[in-house]
């Protein structure tokens, strides 16, 4: 009984010695199991289309780590690569020595015995000429791997960094790059050949392997339909669809907008509030505009749509781009540019708020010398008296200075600081009367954001008969990021807001329009226009409950 108790302990002892030594081992010589490769910048719209990406530092299409696995793909690559990949603890004997056999008999390497977490574990290791040292390390990752994480979790690994071709790694990135499409859009056909070319990514080079991989393609999906998991139909529908004959370029639907994500969330895929049919239809409509104005050297033009209720960004277009000659690549929305006439609105309201104005009061217009500086209206004329709502919306610019004057151009720095206007860089005092003829500085981004907030004040009134005002603050492009609420600060009052909102849907729309209410798509738009000095930048913005649009 002694001699049983003692064998016992000894036996526990060796195996507290081999679980110890394998845990010291992990640490010291295994001592993280993540992948340190860069990856690109992704980013998708608000229903998970790919707007863009940027490619890895590395100079590698790699998407970012995957959560989980498409169920079709997860089927080929287990059928086609590890059929034991579920019962295995990372190594397979009876693989390794069946590759082994196969290949003294053959007299060259003609199969391998890695397990899919074997090959996780070469990814991770270093590369370079194989030798032992370095396998026997690999062997040691895959059972870190097999204790560290699940089986899902290496399968997603796996998809994520295996290589496709070419310089294109991973699932995803393969997906898009041969298919134009999400990795969870795929059919078996499509599957089958991206479980494939891991193990010889050479293959999808056009033209010079589509045998060979037409045929590793159709003998996977004829062990799929032995194996139970498509039908003798579908396989042979299967095996009629082309395969991939080069990769496709990744849709670019939002140049700059994508530079934005690169420079905040470098090397992660990013889900963004833009609509990706919105956002066709705004570039295509700014390209447009443009090759018709190019005749008068106007060559660059941004536009951005936002939700009023959402405060969120629909459409990001930051320049035209059917031409790259014109410095196309800048990003207008986030420039700083004259505003123009774009804060009269804003002053408006605001003195209609503190009681010194009311719409239909009447103002002068006439000549004005305040201190040297000596305003003038665009047509250079003057109505001598004009009612305070018509001065707003024919954008006359000497009643304006006058109100300021009588308002306070401190008084009203402050409320376009509160309202978020952050291109305010200098003091009040450095921008002085010219402050509301565009003698400040502002960003499409902001300016239009400013409006939306007007816009959400309102319709919260309305919904509510509660002055309880959304914060005004930038609209954002990123989901993650929503509008905050802010009570008990009233910067423009509601009343004051439908009164300045009811003046802008007076503006005279261009000659060109001019039949515009015969349309049944016609919409009431409270919308304002702006001319900075020398006509370098003319501004819009458009305004309805539920949109704002400005260019």
């Amino acid at each position: 009984m002694n001699h049983k108790l003692e064998k016992l302990l000894r036996s526990l002892k060796w195996f507290t010695v081999t679980v110890l030594s394998f845990v010291f081992i992990s640490r010291v010589f295994v001592p993280n199991c993540k992948f340190r490769t860069p990856t690109a910048t992704v980013a998708f719209d608000t229903n998970g289309y790919l707007l863009g990406a940027k490619i890895a530092s590395d100079g590698q299409w790699r998407f970012p780590q995957l959560d989980s696995v498409p169920k079709k793909f997860e089927t080929c690559i287990k059928l086609y690569e590890d059929q034991y990949f579920d019962f295995h603890p990372g190594i397979n004997p009876i693989s390794i020595l069946r590759a082994l056999r196969i290949n003294i008999k053959s007299g060259k390497t003609v199969q391998g015995g890695s397990t899919l977490t074997m090959q996780v574990a070469r990814l991770i290791g270093p590369g370079g000429s194989r030798t032992i040292g370095k396998k026997i390390k690999e062997l040691f990752i895959s059972l870190h791997l097999e204790i560290n994480c699940s089986k899902k979790e290496i399968l997603a690994l796996y998809a994520s960094n295996a290589p496709f071709g070419g310089n294109v790694v991973g699932l995803d990135a393969a997906a898009w790059r041969y298919y134009s499409r999400n990795a969870s859009q795929l059919s078996w056909a499509e599957y089958a050949v991206l479980a494939v070319l891991p193990n010889a990514p050479s293959l999808i080079y056009p033209g010079k392997n589509e045998e060979k991989l037409r045929n590793k393609r159709n003998n996977l999906l004829d062990k799929l339909k032995e194996n139970g998991h498509i039908d003798a139909q579908t396989c042979k529908l299967s095996k009629l669809e082309e395969l991939p004959s080069k990769p496709f370029p990744l849709p670019q639907y939002s140049y700059h907008l994508l530079d934005r994500v690169a420079n905040s969330h470098q090397g992660q895929s990013v889900v963004t509030t833009i609509d990706k049919f919105v956002q066709q239809q705004v570039q295509t409509i700014i390209n447009r505009h443009i090759e018709q104005l190019s005749s008068n050297e106007i060559n660059n033009a941004a536009a951005i749509v936002i939700d009023v209720n959402t405060n969120t960004i629909l459409a990001y277009t930051g320049n035209a781009t059917n031409s790259w000659e014109h410095n196309n690549a800048v990003d207008i929305i986030k420039a700083r540019r004259s505003t123009g006439s774009l804060l009269k609105p804003f002053l408006y309201g605001s003195m209609l708020t503190s009681g010194e104005l009311l719409p239909q009061m009447l103002i002068p217009d006439i000549p004005t010398f305040i201190a040297g500086y000596s305003p003038k209206n665009y047509y250079l004329s003057y109505d001598g008296a004009v009612k305070a709502n018509e001065a707003l919306y024919r954008s006359l610019n000497v009643p304006f200075v006058r109100l300021l004057r009588q308002h306070g151009i401190e008084r009203f720095y402050s409320t376009l600081k509160n309202m978020n206007m952050s291109s305010l860089v200098f003091d009040s005092g450095h921008y002085g009367l010219s402050l509301i003829l565009g003698g400040a500085e502002g960003k499409l981004i902001e300016m239009s954001s400013m409006y939306a907030s007007l816009a959400r004040v309102l319709i919260s009134f309305n919904n509510t008969f509660d002055y309880s005002y959304s914060d005004y603050g930038v609209a954002s492009y990123l989901n993650s990021q929503k509008v905050q609420v802010r009570d008990g600060q009233k910067v423009i009052s509601a009343a004051a807001i439908y009164n300045t909102f009811e003046a802008l849907s007076q503006v005279n729309r261009p000659i060109s329009e001019k039949g515009w209410k015969a349309f049944s798509s016609a919409r009431k738009i409270a919308w304002k226009t702006g001319t900075s000095f020398g006509n370098k930048d003319a501004w819009a913005v458009g305004t309805t409950p539920k949109y704002v649009v400005g260019v």
